[in-house]
């Protein structure tokens, strides 16, 4: 099996994306809430990922759409990220997925 490099950074930036957005609703909510958010967003964002992104996704979808789902979700975290005041590292973790994801693309291109 063949994993490079751009392969471990892209699960190391999904499994960050699941902890920023768990960060994100512990320190959103209150109470009840707070519980909710920290485990309902990362569990939406792991669902529609294991639903449609994933590598061995349930359902599948054209290219273009599966790029539409990371996007949603990366994009979820970097807001996420931002609204808990770090827009620097959320600006940072937008572009190392931007990287990430250009990388991947080029790659799949050239195989096919």
């Amino acid at each position: 099996m063949d994993i490079g490099l751009n392969e471990v950074l892209a699960l190391v930036l999904e499994l960050a994306a699941l902890a920023i957005l768990c960060w994100w609703g512990f320190a959103t909510g209150t109470g009840v809430t707070a519980i909710a958010l920290g485990i309902g967003a990362p569990l939406v964002a792991a669902v529609i990922w294991g639903l449609f992104a994933a590598p061995k996704a349930r359902f599948s979808l054209p290219r273009p759409a599966v790029l539409a789902v990371k996007v949603l979700v990366f994009g979820a975290a970097a807001v996420a990220l931002a609204a808990l005041g770090h827009l620097v590292p959320a600006v940072v973790f937008a572009v190392i997925v931007v990287v990430n994801l250009i990388v991947e693309q080029r790659r799949r291109r050239s195989r096919a």
